[in-house]
């Protein structure tokens, strides 16, 4: 019996996949745990169109990330905390802070807080290059000064 799975299963195949069963195992489990549906001729139209929207989406998605990569790129944030002798933050910044910063650039979108790729708080003076993941395959650098406050 071929079945259209609604998830992926390590066994079986990923989302989508048309696959042949036996006809217990599609009517006793995957079924009524609905992991698939039967594959009729409507079911595969359905998935048809089902996979052009998303595709569509997704290319849509892209490129909406490739226009706001642009209007990031190229983006110096300035920062002034108190430090210590040797250069070190008395506190640190954080993505939530870069996030802040970019938002107040006047872009005609919100960037979200785990946009910013940062693996830990920065904790130094100086430049530093901070990831923005816009997409899966939409990264952008932007440079943050931190500086001595007077």
């Amino acid at each position: 019996m071929k079945v259209i799975l609604k998830e992926d299963m390590s066994n079986l195949g990923v989302t989508g996949d048309v696959v042949e069963v036996k006809p217990g195992y599609a009517r006793n489990y995957l079924i009524p745990q609905d992991f698939a549906y039967p594959a009729s001729a409507e079911n595969i139209r359905r998935l048809e169109e089902e996979r052009k929207l998303s595709e569509e989406r997704a290319r849509r998605d892209y490129l909406e990330a490739r226009r706001r990569a642009s209007c990031i790129t190229g983006t110096r944030i300035t920062f002034r905390a108190r430090a210590g002798e040797e250069g070190k933050l008395f506190g640190s910044v954080t993505n939530a802070d870069v996030t802040d910063r970019l938002n107040q650039q006047g872009l005609d979108f919100e960037v979200d807080r785990r946009w910013v790729q940062l693996e830990e708080p920065l904790r130094l003076l100086g430049e530093f290059k901070v990831a923005v993941r816009l997409h899966t395959d939409v990264n952008v650098e932007v440079e943050v000064q931190i500086e001595r406050a007077e």
